[in-house]
């Protein structure tokens, strides 16, 4: 999403009559969730991400090149921003098809890669749609928005450190703004864990990289497959990763997949792309995007895959590896 769209009240708008509560029902009524919260809760947002940077938390290499981005400010060409709003919108799991070495592959990727922007831009139009007429505006954030869905109660943690949305499971994108629209009684609490976690170790005897560990709530991110998979392309993976554990283009499911919360939410995988044994092999060359063959790119942005192109060549060939020997 454009951090410089900005959604402007119209001239002359309605008198300013909706409440906070009347945006989350009409949000429901278009499928999605949706939670509101004052600006004030940026400070305890900050100390709550600082707070996890201490000896035995998160891994210092993780905080500087995942959490480094975030903005606990409203915009400074928002002066009257005085809420955050977040959603939940579900989203399904994709396949796409690789032709390799005379097999068809079909490689897994988690929600929330590919539809992503696309998946911004739908909520983006609703809230704004809602909103724009009763006069107040939105904003896009650059804040840790799992933390504030499960502030405000919208979402809930997982042992293995995703958030759960009733009726979504963990298949679903957060979307995020700033707004005028009052908050009005927000709730805000600590976050809390689905009370399955507390008997449950299903997650953590999936982990393929022992990335979750029992008696212990904060993952272990920097031993994430999602974290090491997510990094630049040049970047090889570190050989303590089993190698036949590399299932997913980008990303990982087996904590969720293994999570009885998603049972009724794992049902609907969409391909999203085939690609012949040729492409397959320049993919795996690792070429510049620039030097693509323009069909081959054409086929990359069809199937949503161009903005992780510089992870793919590392990526499928583990995957590609793992699966051959099966």
């Amino acid at each position: 999403m454009n951090t410089a769209d900005r959604t402007p009240a119209p001239p002359g708008a309605a008198a300013r009559s909706l409440t906070a509560s009347e945006l989350i029902d009409r949000l429901r009524g278009r499928g999605f969730a949706g939670a509101v919260a004052g600006v004030e809760r940026l400070p305890a947002l900050r100390a709550a991400i600082c707070g996890q940077v201490v000896p035995g938390g998160l891994d210092p290499q993780f905080v500087q090149e995942r959490l480094g981005f975030f903005d606990f400010e409203p915009p400074s060409d928002f002066p009257g921003a005085a809420s955050l709003i977040v959603t939940a919108i579900p989203l399904s799991q994709s396949r796409v098809w690789f032709h390799w070495r005379g097999r068809r592959f079909g490689v897994l990727v988690p929600p929330g890669y590919i539809g992503f922007d696309q998946a911004g831009r739908r909520v983006q139009e609703v809230v704004a749609g809602i909103l724009t007429p009763a006069g107040y505006r939105v904003a896009p954030v650059l804040l840790p928005e799992k933390l504030i869905a499960a502030c405000t109660g919208l979402a809930m943690y997982g042992t293995n450190n995703v958030v759960y949305v009733p009726g979504m499971g963990s298949l679903l994108r957060l979307v995020t703004f700033f707004s005028d629209l009052p908050p009005g009684e927000a709730a805000w609490h600590a976050p809390k864990a689905l009370p399955r976690c507390g008997g449950c170790n299903s997650c953590a005897r999936a982990c393929p990289t022992g990335a979750i560990e029992a008696g212990r709530f904060l993952l272990h991110a920097e031993r994430c497959l999602v974290f090491h998979n997510e990094r630049p392309g040049t970047i090889p993976f570190p050989e303590w990763i089993p190698a036949g554990r590399h299932e997913c283009l980008v990303g990982c499911m087996e904590c969720q997949r293994a999570c009885p919360e998603n049972r009724l939410h794992l049902g609907t995988v969409e391909d999203a792309g085939e690609f012949s044994e040729r492409d397959t092999g320049i993919i795996l060359e690792g070429r510049p995007e620039q030097d693509l063959p323009s069909r081959l790119a054409a086929r990359l942005r069809g199937a949503d895959l161009m903005a992780q192109y510089a992870v793919l060549a590392r990526n499928l060939r583990a995957v590609l590896e793992a699966a051959s020997t099966t």
